[in-house]
């Protein structure tokens, strides 16, 4: 007698694997986006005068176009590695091990705040920490999208969405810290704190969630090494049954009747066969956007000088919270509607289609431009950002949601793997690029 049981996925009690994939998405950008939005604290610090002799001159470190390319270099490098050498180290361990590591460098750079240095000691301590931390931060993406692939296409959605929030978190920690009444130095101690609490929080949720049943009955799959052969076993009365168990069921049958010859992982290469239109896709939307955010964004300047206040808040609320906003709401899209489909030519033509954001924001407003300003007025700027950051949410979380989709449940995790690979090298070739752009602007 066929056991529905064992066919039939547990229920998501409380949304409680649900809340914690978010928070994991959450944790995988924080290192990223909160070096990025501390732009001004670096910047200061390292405007200091050399030394007292010096008469007062500083020298220009360009510490925003390098934090780009080093923090994506790494991030490149060992993703790639970390596609091809999951299989070898527990994917368990490196995802402890990389929020631990995590954790330990916002620590060092929150007591940094306190500790007095001269700018090139302190720029080459920067330089390094923004290295090793995404250096850990590569592996902790690779992994986790690896582990999201595991569970239905909306819990990729998902994730993608707490990576939208990472960039929300940071920019509103940006903006309290702008307008907070404490001295300089306490509110950058607070900023860098908040990450660490963060991190620590995100590794606790990663440690529970082996524990919850939902997330077992899919982890399982992927590790056991007798995966029951149920599709024969099945009556048409009973997929009757299982087609109304929830509406997801349809898009989770591939977890569970699949035949045992998925027992054996494909090739990287294989896998790679099956994505790679998604991975040229993803590529492509990561390298447009890093090629003008913020390299060129955060130039942007308000048509209203006279204002001394909006003046001091216009690139944090109209340049960065706008975007992660706008982005955060694009991301979670996909759980209301996926269009265009994986099979459509539409899809790769919509993603094509942002490369006119490039010109469009270039020739926004920007301080000291050699380009015609077409798009002089705040609200404008404000418009082409949020259409901008919106299709870049919504279509990067269609690509990591399709990959998974396209390939068997046994290589799900290397078709995560590969597709964090793609995005990380569609963000590098967009900070590189952006050292073009912001020469031409």
């Amino acid at each position: 007698m066929w056991n529905e049981s064992k066919l039939r996925p547990p229920a998501d009690r409380g949304r409680a694997v649900a809340f914690i994939i978010f928070v994991l998405g959450l944790g995988t950008l924080l290192p990223w986006n909160f070096f990025m939005t501390a732009s001004q604290y670096f910047n200061q610090r390292l405007a200091a005068p050399l030394n007292s002799t010096s008469g007062g001159s500083t020298k220009d470190y360009n510490y925003d176009s390098w934090m780009a390319l080093l923090s994506q270099l790494p991030l490149l490098l060992f993703t790639l590695l970390n596609s091809f050498l999951y299989q070898r180290v527990s994917e368990r361990l490196r995802v402890a091990f990389s929020l631990i590591f995590i954790l330990l460098l916002f620590c060092l750079t929150a007591a940094l705040v306190q500790v007095p240095m001269q700018p090139d000691t302190f720029f080459s301590v920067t330089i390094a920490t923004i290295w090793f931390i995404n250096t850990f931060g590569a592996v902790l993406q690779g992994s986790l999208f690896g582990v999201v692939g595991l569970f239905p296409p909306r819990y990729s959605t998902l994730f993608m969405s707490g990576q939208g929030l990472a960039g929300i978190f940071a920019a509103l920690a940006m903006l309290l810290s702008i307008l907070s009444n404490a001295d300089k130095s306490s509110a950058a101690l607070g900023y860098f704190i908040t990450p660490c609490v963060a991190t620590l929080g995100t590794l606790l949720c990663y440690l529970l969630l082996p524990q919850l049943e939902f997330a077992r009955f899919y982890m399982k799959r992927n590790h056991s090494a007798n995966v029951e052969t149920t599709q024969e076993l099945l009556s048409s009365t009973e997929k009757k049954v299982l087609s109304d168990v929830d509406k997801d069921l349809e898009a989770e049958r591939k977890f569970i009747s699949e035949p045992e010859e998925i027992q054996e992982r494909s090739s990287v290469l294989k896998v790679f066969k099956k994505i790679w239109l998604m991975a040229a896709c993803v590529t492509c939307l990561f390298a447009v956007t890093l090629s003008v955010f913020p390299v060129i964004t955060v130039r942007v300047q308000t048509v209203y000088e006279d204002s001394a206040a909006w003046d001091k808040v216009f690139t944090c609320v109209c340049c960065f919270i706008v975007f992660n906003t706008f982005d955060l709401v694009g991301r979670g899209a996909p759980s209301l509607v996926q269009w265009p489909s994986k099979e459509s030519p539409l899809f790769p033509a919509a993603v094509l289609s942002r490369l006119v954001f490039i010109p469009l924001l270039m020739m926004c407003n920007v301080q000291n431009s050699r380009l015609p300003v077409l798009f002089r007025h705040d609200g404008a700027f404000v418009t082409i950002m949020a259409l901008f950051s919106f299709s870049n949410g919504y279509l990067a979380s269609l690509c990591m949601a399709y990959a998974p989709q396209l390939v068997r449940c046994k290589d799900c995790e290397t078709a995560g793997s590969l597709m964090t690979f793609f995005l990380v090298l569609g963000l590098a070739l967009g900070a590189s690029f952006s050292f073009l752009l912001g020469k031409l602007v």
